[in-house]
């Protein structure tokens, strides 16, 4: 039988595979390494490159076998290929999204599997596709500072930068100018598109933007923001982690402040 990869979770960790040179990866046998949770379902999923892999919530939430561990999806990054990391991601993504649609909003009918990435109800004929949360994080320029702020959701002490939810009828760059001026009471200009992160915890779209600043003086929201200032690159406090795309912002910035 042919080996398949499955992406094995559980309360929000995922299965690694401990090689004997001591690196990870997702494990690849010809049948699933632990049972599949009662009421759960195995789902196939194909990758970007195209290829098949299968996920899973699992039955019990301690594996016995030595040469499996778990891990925390965002911990994985520092331990899996971009590639499996990413995949990892996805297979999250469309677990939480099958655990969320398992009845019809329109007549309550049961949700089955209809495609890979889709389901349809038994009773009404009602489909679904999974669905993404976008949000646009940027990062605001005023000469050689950079600000940056700490988010009351945030786990631990770092300062990020000013991100939240696109809402309807808005365009993205819309969205960075409401959001920066809600959170900080500032006007800025030039929204310039950096790049993009898919960010399954738990389905959202990061849309990166750099911009400069116009004018304004800090007033932080006090719901959302617990503290923000402006920084030079020699004074920064500890800032996001690397599989970031916050993280990624900052480090071009510092890049360009030190040519």
């Amino acid at each position: 039988m042919e080996n398949k990869l499955y992406f094995v979770f559980c309360n929000g960790e995922i299965m690694l595979e401990k090689r004997h040179d001591g690196t990870f990866t997702i494990p690849c046998c010809t049948e699933p390494p632990v049972g599949v949770k009662p009421g759960s379902e195995m789902l196939s999923v194909t990758t970007v490159e195209g290829t098949t892999v299968f996920t899973y919530d699992m039955e019990a939430d301690t594996v016995d076998d030595p040469r499996y561990e778990m891990c925390g999806l965002r911990a994985s990054y520092y331990k899996l290929t971009d590639m499996l990391y990413k995949t990892a991601g996805k297979c999250e993504e469309l677990l939480y999204w099958n655990r969320n649609t398992r009845y019809c909003g329109t007549c309550g009918g049961l949700m089955r599997m209809h495609t890979d990435i889709s389901k349809r109800c038994e009773k009404c004929g009602r489909e679904v596709w999974p669905l993404l949360s976008t949000a646009v994080i940027v990062l605001i320029k005023r000469g050689d500072e950079v600000l940056l702020v700490h988010a009351r959701n945030f786990r631990g002490n770092f300062f990020g930068l000013v991100a939240g939810f696109v809402e309807t009828g808005e365009t993205l760059e819309e969205a960075v100018e409401r959001e920066v001026f809600e959170e900080t009471g500032l006007h800025i200009q030039n929204i310039r598109y950096f790049g993009s992160q898919p960010w399954p915890f738990p389905c959202g779209l990061m849309v990166g933007f750099n911009a400069e600043y116009l004018d304004g003086d800090i007033h932080l929201q006090d719901s959302e923001i617990a503290a923000g200032a402006w920084f030079k690159k020699d004074n920064l406090p500890e800032i996001p982690e690397k599989l970031s795309i916050a993280r990624k912002l900052i480090d071009n910035w510092i890049e360009e402040m030190t040519v």
